[in-house]
């Protein structure tokens, strides 16, 4: 399958550069293959409920990233986030990817990027809160905007998806960033951060 065949690959990449893998996993079946070359396992937002997935995750005791439901409230996100803290694995990650909304400023606008969810998350937490506003946008321009806006509320990471030419990306072809706008973007989350006394990578 093309997935591991991606494996395979990262494995070789990983010979010569110190690099930290992050992939989804999406079934149980491909844990074992999982655990020799990435680093950071990820729950994707439409697994966030699916608890055998998630217990069999954490007890290989490596970190997750558990990306909150689009329909899940904080709640909700959090009693999934206890499945992963149950099995004795702490090493949690928090991601807002976004929610649904009746109300949309675009039909390409899927979700609504919840920022509110970052501060309530890191008050009543004590785990790393990400955003992800590739995913919550769907619409590239829209991404830096709320990119800024997610550290601006306190974020300790961004997933931000970028291609050389998104145009041709095989994958959601609508929001990625091109390498021009992601150096870009950078910079300017460095300058943001400088403001709150906090360092970006």
């Amino acid at each position: 399958e093309s997935g591991l065949k991606g494996l395979k690959w990262v494995e070789e990449v990983k010979k010569d550069y110190p690099l930290v893998c992050i992939a989804e996993i999406t079934e149980i079946r491909f844990l074992e293959s999982m655990l020799k070359s990435i680093d950071i396992l990820q729950i994707g937002s439409r697994n966030m409920q699916n608890l055998e997935l998630i217990k069999e995750v954490a007890k290989t005791k490596k970190p997750i990233i558990l990306k909150r439901h689009f329909g899940a409230s904080l709640r909700d996100f959090l009693g999934a986030a206890e499945h992963i803290l149950v099995e004795g694995n702490f090493n949690l990650i928090l991601c807002e990817r976004g929610i649904v909304s009746p109300h949309t400023h675009r039909a390409t606008s899927r979700f609504i990027l919840d920022i509110q969810a970052i501060p309530a998350l890191k008050e009543i937490t004590k785990f790393p809160v990400i955003s992800d506003p590739s995913h919550a946008t769907f619409w590239n321009k829209w991404v830096s905007p709320m990119a800024l806006a997610s550290v601006s509320a306190g974020c300790d990471g961004l997933i931000i998806e970028t291609h050389p030419n998104p145009k041709k990306s095989m994958v959601d072809p609508l929001q990625p960033l091109n390498f021009k706008e992601f150096t870009s973007l950078i910079k300017k989350i460095r300058n943001l951060a400088k403001l709150f006394g906090r360092k970006v990578i």
